[in-house]
């Protein structure tokens, strides 16, 4: 439960019936596994009218208290408490506790549609994933193979890592989707220069607006931030937008390397997100940096785009059978 988005906190506990005796012995069972040396306290919190139980709640504090002291040793701390027994008590049945463990926050999965995400599997999109995760975006990952441009190795890093970040959220189809676009590729990387990567990016969009159709998403994502590449400047990310008619949502926008690094060996996906693929033998040796819409239009083939959204149609799901 505790790695569920939009859950805060989570704490295992103990059901008992409301009563003295009862909140004693599930206090005592869990004291059982105290730390030496560490002090503790009780915070009870009761629900019901005055008449409901028979006992206050700093009564049932301090007798609960007392019982875990002589059973663990351990001093008694209400300021700043190694370890804290709570007691949350209902009118028909209580909650006794110790352990709790911090959620990712955010909002439940699903909550606020789909999107569809340009996956590469690379440092960047399995964060983005994650953040889209976290404010309750069902999220669609859309990997595209770029052929002798990327390769099988490049492959299993977006299938290793987009299968973490699924783990996230069980209950939605969060596995990798495979365009096939080696041929476009190889078709751009010939016909322009400069412009390569805007034109590749716009391509990459315009196939994520396909899969969008089909799924039911209402945006498409990608894991950029403004300057990380050149690609990503102000004037670049405007060019590639162009392309699309849905929202892109930048979840990284702007975040620091070191923060996104440092958040992707917290999620598990640094290891397999940091294989080197080689596949950055695509982009130009000069690229441009302050790209305007119409100078990427003249650069471009004349069909790319449409064949880009074509493409989506060719997809396969990894690990359908």
């Amino acid at each position: 439960a505790a790695d569920a988005f939009g859950v805060v906190s989570t704490r295992p506990a103990i059901a008992v019936a409301p009563e003295r005796d009862a909140l004693e012995t599930a206090a005592v069972s869990l004291a059982g596994d105290h730390p030496e040396g560490a002090t503790f306290a009780v915070r009870a919190n009761r629900a019901g009218s005055a008449e409901t139980h028979p006992f206050s709640s700093q009564e049932i504090e301090r007798e609960v208290g007392a019982a875990v002291g002589e059973t663990t040793g351990a001093d008694v701390d209400l300021d700043d408490p190694d370890e804290t027994y709570r007691l949350e008590i209902r009118e028909e049945e209580a909650f006794v506790s110790v352990a709790e463990y911090d959620g990712p926050g955010g909002l439940p999965v699903g909550t606020q549609g789909k999107t569809v995400l340009l996956f590469s599997g690379g440092l960047d999109s399995p964060v983005a994933a994650w953040e889209l995760f976290k404010r309750g975006l069902e999220v669609v990952p859309v990997y595209l193979d770029l052929g002798a441009y990327g390769g099988a190795d490049h492959l299993a890093r977006a299938t290793e890592t987009a299968e973490v970040v699924a783990r996230s959220a069980p209950h939605v189809d969060a596995r990798l989707r495979v365009v096939p676009a080696g041929d476009l590729v190889n078709d751009l990387v010939a016909a322009t220069e400069p412009t390569r990567m805007l034109s590749l990016r716009r391509a990459m969009l315009r196939v994520a607006e396909g899969v969008a159709d089909d799924v039911g998403a209402h945006s498409l994502a990608t894991g950029e931030s403004v300057g990380q590449k050149s690609s990503q400047t102000g004037p670049n990310l405007r060019t590639t937008d162009a392309a699309a008619d849905r929202p892109v949502y930048r979840p990284l926008l702007t975040r620091d390397k070191p923060d996104i690094v440092e958040q992707a060996r917290e999620i598990g996906t640094f290891v397999d997100a940091t294989m080197n693929v080689g596949c950055e033998r695509v982009a130009p040796d000069y690229p441009e940096t302050n790209a305007t819409i119409s100078g990427v239009e003249a650069a471009e083939p004349d069909d790319l785009l449409s064949r880009a959204e074509a493409l989506a149609e060719e997809r396969y799901v990894v690990g359908e059978k």
